[in-house]
C-alpha cells in the first residue's frame, strides 16, 4: 500500500440548492459542462438534470479516478444511483505531464492555489495528454435504464462542476491520479540529486534563481494570538471622575478598542491579509454604531444614538446591519443611490439570469432597491454588484443576512428570515 492510496477515492458531502446561480464560474469547469451538453442527445434530459441538481437533488459525489457516482432523486424522491466514467491517464502519459508542468514553476505554483490557466491545458495537449474532457468522454451509467445521459447523469456533472470550481485537482484524480501522489512527483521531478547536477560557476544565473524561489526557507511564524482581547486596566477607584468623564463610558471604549484591536490583528495573521485592499477608516457616525454593537449599557446606547444623530430605533437597525456587514452593510441599510450606466446594465443582468422565466418574482425598482410586489421582500445592491436581502419588520425595511453575488440567493435569505409584516 502506497501512502496516497487512502487519497483514491475523495467524497463530497452533498450541496445545497444552487439558488438560481451559475453551475460553473471557473473556464475550466465551463469546459467540463460543454462536454456533457454538446455530446447529449437529448438536450431534455440535460435541463432535466440542471434542474435536478439546482433542487439540490443530487446526494454526497464520491470521486475516483475514472469514474464519480451519486445517488440522484427525482421530484417524486425515486433515488438512482448515478455513474459518469471518464478515461484514465496511462502511466505513460502521468510520465509526460510531471516531465511537462516541472519544467515550468507558474504550472506547479498555479495548481497549489486551486488554478488550473489555460497554459497548463495547452502545454501538456501538445504532450499528448488531455486533461479536460471533450465531447463524448463524459460516459453515463444509471440505474434507470437509460443508454445516453439521462437526468440523472446530467445533475451529477452539474454537481461536480460545481467541485471542480473550488478544486482542479478533483479532475487529476478522475484521470488517475490524487493530489498528494501528483504533488510528490512534481517535487520529486523538480529535486534532481546533487551528484548528477552539472558544476556550476560561481553565482547563480538570475532566471534560475527566480524560479528556485520557493525553496527558500520559510518565514519564521507569526506571532501568537489570544482567543480573546486583552482586559483593559480597572477604573473601580475611591478617586472622584474629573469633570466630563463618565467611568462606565471610559471603560466600555478602553474594551471596545482592546476588541477591535484584537480583531485587527487577527486579520493582519490570516493567510492572505496582503493582498486585500485596506478598508477606509469610519466616519464618525459609523464608529458609533460600531461601538453600539458591542452591546454597552442603556445610558451609553443613548448618547451614541444621540451623538450619531439616530433614533433608538435607527441606531438598533444600524447595529443590526453592522453585524453582518460591517461598513458596507450599513451604507447600504442608510444610503439610498441611483444606479446608472454599466451598474444598471450588469444589474438588470444579473436580475434576467437568476431565476428561470417561469419563476421569476415581480420586483418594484426604486433607486438600488428592488420589493417584491405584494410580499415584504427586498434586495438591495450595493456599490461592489453585491446583494443584499432586506425584509420588512414592523413598518421598518431591516437587513436579514449577508451579501450575496447572485440576487436569488439574496432574495432566498429574505424569504427564508422571520419577522412581523405591518
Amino acid at each position: 500500500m502506497t501512502r496516497y492510496d487512502n487519497e483514491a477515492e475523495r467524497t463530497f458531502v452533498a450541496l445545497p440548492p444552487a439558488q438560481g446561480r451559475g453551475f460553473a464560474q471557473t473556464w475550466w469547469g465551463r469546459a467540463w459542462l460543454k462536454a456533457l451538453e454538446d455530446a447529449a442527445m437529448d438536450a431534455a434530459q440535460v435541463k432535466t438534470g440542471r434542474r435536478l441538481a439546482r433542487a439540490g437533488a443530487v446526494g454526497a459525489v464520491s470521486v475516483r479516478p475514472g469514474r464519480i457516482t451519486a445517488v440522484v432523486h427525482d421530484r417524486d424522491r425515486t433515488a438512482h444511483r448515478a455513474d459518469v466514467l471518464l478515461e484514465r491517464l496511462s502511466d505513460a502519459q502521468w510520465d509526460r505531464f510531471v516531465d511537462m508542468a516541472s519544467e515550468r514553476s507558474g504550472h506547479v505554483a498555479a495548481l497549489l492555489d486551486r488554478d488550473m490557466p489555460p497554459h497548463l491545458v495547452e502545454d501538456a495537449a501538445a504532450a499528448g495528454i488531455d486533461l479536460l474532457p471533450g465531447m463524448g468522454d463524459l460516459e453515463p451509467e444509471c440505474d434507470c435504464g437509460a443508454w445516453d445521459h439521462c437526468g440523472h447523469t446530467a445533475a451529477l456533472c452539474y454537481q461536480v462542476a460545481r467541485l471542480l470550481d473550488q478544486d482542479p485537482f478533483i479532475l487529476l484524480l478522475m484521470r488517475g491520479r490524487a493530489e498528494g501522489a501528483v504533488l510528490e512527483a512534481l517535487q520529486t521531478q523538480g529535486s534532481a540529486p546533487a551528484e548528477e547536477a552539472a558544476p556550476q560557476p560561481e553565482g547563480v544565473d538570475a532566471a534560475e534563481a527566480y524560479a528556485a524561489g520557493q525553496v527558500l526557507p520559510p518565514l519564521p511564524a507569526p506571532p501568537g494570538l489570544g482567543d480573546d482581547p486583552g482586559v483593559p486596566p480597572s477604573l473601580d477607584t475611591e478617586a472622584a471622575a474629573p469633570p466630563g468623564v463618565e467611568p462606565s463610558g471610559l471603560s466600555f471604549l478602553a474594551s471596545r478598542t482592546a476588541a477591535e484591536a484584537h480583531r485587527l490583528l487577527a486579520e493582519a495573521l490570516r493567510a492572505g491579509h496582503d493582498r486585500r485592499a485596506v478598508a477606509p477608516e469610519p466616519t464618525v457616525a459609523q464608529d458609533a454604531v460600531r461601538l453600539a454593537a458591542g452591546d454597552p449599557g442603556p445610558d451609553v446606547l443613548d448618547r451614541l444614538g444621540e451623538g450619531s444623530g439616530r433614533t433608538r430605533e435607527a441606531l438598533a437597525a444600524a447595529v443590526r446591519a453592522w453585524r453582518l456587514g460591517g461598513g458596507a452593510a450599513l451604507s447600504v441599510l442608510e444610503e439610498e443611490w441611483a444606479v446608472e450606466g454599466d451598474a444598471a446594465a450588469r444589474a438588470r443582468a444579473a436580475l434576467e439570469s437568476a431565476w428561470e422565466e417561469d419563476e421569476r418574482p415581480s420586483l418594484r425598482a426604486r433607486a438600488n432597491r428592488w420589493t417584491v410586489v405584494g410580499a415584504p421582500h427586498q434586495l438591495r445592491l450595493d456599490r461592489e454588484g453585491r446583494w443584499w436581502p432586506y425584509r420588512r419588520e414592523h413598518g421598518r425595511w431591516v437587513p436579514v443576512g449577508g451579501a450575496d453575488q447572485d440576487p436569488a440567493t439574496a432574495l432566498a435569505a429574505a424569504v427564508l428570515a422571520t419577522g412581523d409584516e405591518t
